[in-house]
């Protein structure tokens, strides 16, 4: 994406991104999560009534491509994935992970997501 083409997607995405960072912990404002897109270290996919904030996590065994926002229309989110999926791959990750609040996984589970873990915190 074009800096011009970026920036405007950021500023109409913006209100996704906000929501989705009330639940993230207190970890990033928005402004981070901006400039985190801007220098590549994590990826928007923005679509018309939602948009999804992915990084690529590299163990030392295995890539990953970890959705760490998402917000707007559940369904619109849920069709992105192959998208996602394929261009994860082409960048050599084997696994894709989310971690949420309940209501996402509830969503997810129907469409092929498993539960695999548990996110605790104190």
């Amino acid at each position: 994406m074009q800096n011009k083409a970026l920036e405007d997607e950021l500023v109409r995405c913006k209100k996704w991104i906000k929501a989705a960072l009330r639940y993230s912990g207190g970890t990033h404002t928005y402004e981070d999560v901006a400039d985190n897109i801007r220098s590549g270290k994590q990826q928007l996919w923005p679509a018309e009534q939602s948009c999804v904030v992915t990084e690529i996590i590299s163990y030392p065994r295995k890539k990953t491509i970890h959705i760490f926002l998402a917000g707007g229309n559940m369904d619109e989110i849920h069709s992105m994935q192959p998208d996602v999926m394929a261009w994860a791959k082409h960048y050599g990750c084997e696994k894709m992970t989310m971690a949420g609040r309940k209501g996402w996984a509830r969503a997810n589970l129907k469409i092929g997501w498993k539960e695999s873990l548990v996110l605790m915190e104190k």
